[in-house]
């Protein structure tokens, strides 16, 4: 019953985890669609990173439908199509490994932008095959392990590893490697903030680089690094894991729409300047209209409808100003 409630908790909190999620990275996608001074290779890694949290986040929701449409704890044979419930789980897979491989491209992106920070130049077509294309290989893999060796059910159970294997081997892979990168990365931070030839702009640029480094802590798989090993040398580990990557994971995109979008400098300076534009062009509409109802039947302007200082030109100079 303890097992049944904590389940039930689980649920819960990964499906408000994953609504929070989904409206700030819908948000965020929007944004970085919307300004054309915020596209760029860096926002564009950052757009395929939250289009693979929203898709990992509608596959299970997808999922949960359709495996638990009736009851959750129907089995899988009272399922009208196993079609339906097996397609479920090859896009459910699919998205949660490409998840996994854009925050592998994140790391790979920021490690080479730090070895390569006057020089970087790589195309982004390399990231997309990375991200998109290599998740894709190992799910056509994982189908056929699972048509020839385990076609039971929906595919949901577990008693041949080998198709367990083809999906959880390359995401261990992903992880291990951004464990590296981010250690990597915290090496080459502290080398260049010790050395004296670095200059203060620089310096500055590096210190934000190793505070935003050290805040995507999570995205580097250091948490995921830490269950794997205390779940293999610790007892009754499995639930606090369970509890943490699927509960605590599921808040992963808001915090990553909020850190890559809504705490970004650009985004922010983006959003300023299109509300300084709206703000003029309102007030001097409106002072437009003021004064042509102020105007005289003879032609001549009436100074008590259309003061002299408006407060349209005000903010035009100050926009002036500010330019």
């Amino acid at each position: 019953l303890l097992q049944l409630v904590f389940y039930r908790v689980v649920k819960i909190l990964y499906t408000l985890g994953h609504s929070l999620s989904l409206i700030a990275l819908l948000t965020s996608a929007t944004i970085l669609c919307l300004f054309r001074r915020l596209h760029c290779t860096r926002n564009y890694i950052h757009l395929n990173l939250f289009v693979s949290f929203i898709l990992r986040a509608v596959a299970v929701w997808t999922k949960d439908a359709i495996l638990f449409s009736h009851s959750e704890h129907a089995d899988c044979s009272s399922q009208p199509s196993l079609v339906g419930c097996k397609t479920s789980l090859v896009f459910f897979n699919y998205f949660i490994m490409a998840n996994f491989f854009w925050l592998l491209v994140e790391g790979l992106y920021l490690h080479t932008l730090l070895l390569f920070i006057h020089t970087y130049n790589t195309r982004l077509s390399i990231y997309m095959l990375i991200g998109w294309g290599i998740p894709s290989i190992f799910v056509v893999a994982w189908i056929v392990c699972r048509i020839y060796l385990e076609d039971t059910w929906c595919w949901e159970r577990i008693e041949n590893n080998i198709p367990w294997r083809v999906i959880n081997w390359p995401i261990m892979a992903s992880i291990i490697i951004n464990f590296i990168l981010f250690i990597s990365i915290i090496r080459i931070l502290v080398q260049k903030l010790r050395c004296s030839n670095v200059g203060g702009n620089d310096q500055s640029q590096y210190r934000r680089l190793a505070k935003s480094t050290l805040l995507l802590i999570p995205l580097f798989g250091v948490n995921y690094v830490v269950f794997v090993y205390l779940v293999k040398t610790a007892e009754n580990m499995e639930d606090y894991k369970i509890f943490f990557d699927l509960g605590l994971g599921s808040f992963q995109g808001l915090v990553v729409a909020i850190l890559y979008c809504f705490l970004n400098s650009e985004v922010q300076n983006e959003l300023r300047r299109t509300w300084r534009s709206f703000s003029l062009k309102r007030y001097v509409g409106r002072d437009y209209r003021l004064h042509a109802m102020s105007i005289s039947p003879n032609g001549t302007d009436n100074p008590a409808h259309f003061p002299r200082n408006s407060r349209a030109q005000s903010i035009l100079q100050t926009e002036t100003t500010m330019l």
